[in-house]
């Protein structure tokens, strides 16, 4: 099997019915990005929460959508390689 360094992303999913996913992108760096995106959700949904914030509860549910996308697409590349090429 693959090291995971080696392994990227597989394109197929969405999010918004605006973005996709790009494919092959390294699983290191995605998930990366991923921390990042969490980590932006979780202080925006305390801002809401605390705050009464509107704004920052929808950016949080915007986000909240592209990190389930990105997570998806990532147990989609990892099956891949799994499965090695196709």
């Amino acid at each position: 099997m693959n090291e995971p360094r080696s392994c990227g992303t597989a394109g197929a999913e969405t999010f918004l019915d605006l973005f996709c996913i790009k494919p092959g992108i390294p699983f290191e760096r995605a998930f990366d990005e991923l921390s990042v995106l969490l980590g932006c959700i979780r202080h925006l949904t305390a801002e809401a929460e605390l705050e009464s914030d509107l704004l920052a509860g929808s950016a949080a549910r915007i986000l909240s959508a592209m990190a389930k996308a990105l997570i998806n697409d990532l147990e989609r590349g990892m099956r891949r390689n799994r499965r090695g090429p196709v």
